[in-house]
């Protein structure tokens, strides 16, 4: 059985993003999942003085062991301004800076949410182009839009049937493709 790695470009402990991760990982059929939460990251802000100084942080060594465990990865980000987080940029530099290709070989399903109408779609269009330098493969993209409205915080689950059965089809056929 394939293994997912399930985890948020986030470092919110009431991240919507996770939340998205959390539930889509409930609904994995044929494969074994692992949840990983980055917020419980210890990482400083990457740097070459940091790297030769200090070298790796150990939390950066942990998800690269993850991440090379997987057969595929189930990433959701966020989005400020437009842009990938400061923390989610800071972990790619930092796996980057220990393994230019960290993610050769990785099938990807990359989404992104937030409360807005775009669902964070202009920082997965930028962390599409860095998972691609990387050597990882997207397979297929979804913008989680207006979050609020679409997802049920109580239920931790997508409560807009429209939403939810188009999700959990790509879910079904990125499954499919980890095989």
């Amino acid at each position: 059985m394939p293994t997912l790695l399930a985890f948020a470009g986030s470092n919110s402990s009431t991240s919507i993003n996770h939340q998205l991760v959390t539930y889509l990982t409930t609904q994995v059929k044929e494969t074994s999942f692992e949840l990983f939460n980055l917020s419980d990251m210890d990482l400083i802000i990457y740097s070459e003085d940091e790297e030769r100084e200090n070298g790796f942080p150990s939390s950066i060594k942990q998800i690269y062991k993850h991440i090379q465990a997987s057969k595929g990865l189930l990433i959701s980000v966020n989005e400020h301004n437009s842009n990938p987080s400061a923390f989610f940029k800071n972990v790619l530099d930092w796996l980057s800076r220990l393994d230019r290709k960290f993610l050769e070989g990785k099938k990807i399903f990359l989404l992104s949410a937030s409360t807005g109408a775009r669902g964070a779609i202009g920082s997965q269009e930028v962390v599409h182009q860095l998972i691609l330098r990387f050597a990882g493969e997207v397979v297929d993209t979804y913008a989680f839009p207006s979050f609020k409205d679409n997802f049920s915080v109580e239920n931790q689950q997508i409560s807009n049937a429209e939403i939810n059965q188009d999700i959990l089809s790509k879910l079904a056929q990125f499954e499919n493709q980890l095989k």
